[in-house]
């Protein structure tokens, strides 16, 4: 089975979490760790860099949290991924590669290939296709604070 980082995990469980509850108001970062159980210390770092990334959005203040930057239709999980991986980037990336004939030549290719198709893959799940089928899953989606007019 494909096991992705950690981080890279937590970072599509936030932003698939801020789609799915999506409302007027931004999603705050420790609701997303309570509901999802996200350390708190790996979560602001990820959060940050997928603002600069275009993926989120966000808003300071007292109700201050995050937003999708874009509509979730238009934001794929490959994506996130790749944002999240580039905040991992080995800085000297031949030390990542064999050095042999056999892994130049033969193993390299093969993952090359293999990382293609899944990236491929994971291009084309929006994280609207990921709500809907939270949605359909019945998992349980916060409602927006119902207004209290009572005196």
């Amino acid at each position: 089975m494909l096991r992705l980082p950690r981080k890279t995990r937590f970072a599509l469980e936030a932003v698939v979490d801020i789609a799915y509850n999506a409302r007027p108001e931004p999603v705050q970062s420790k609701e997303i760790t309570r509901r999802q159980g996200i350390p708190q210390r790996y979560l602001e770092q990820v959060m940050q860099h997928l603002v600069r990334a275009g993926i989120l959005k966000g808003v300071r203040g007292p109700r201050g949290g995050y937003t999708l930057a874009r509509e979730r239709r238009r934001i794929s999980v490959g994506e996130v991924v790749r944002t999240i991986e580039s905040m991992e980037q080995e800085p000297d990336e031949e030390a990542a590669s064999s050095s042999s004939e056999l892994g130049e030549k033969v193993l390299n290719p093969m993952f090359a290939e293999i990382q293609e198709t899944v990236m491929s893959r994971l291009d084309a799940v929006t994280l609207e296709e990921l709500c809907g089928k939270a949605l359909a899953l019945g998992v349980e989606k916060i409602d927006a604070p119902k207004a209290d007019f009572t005196i």
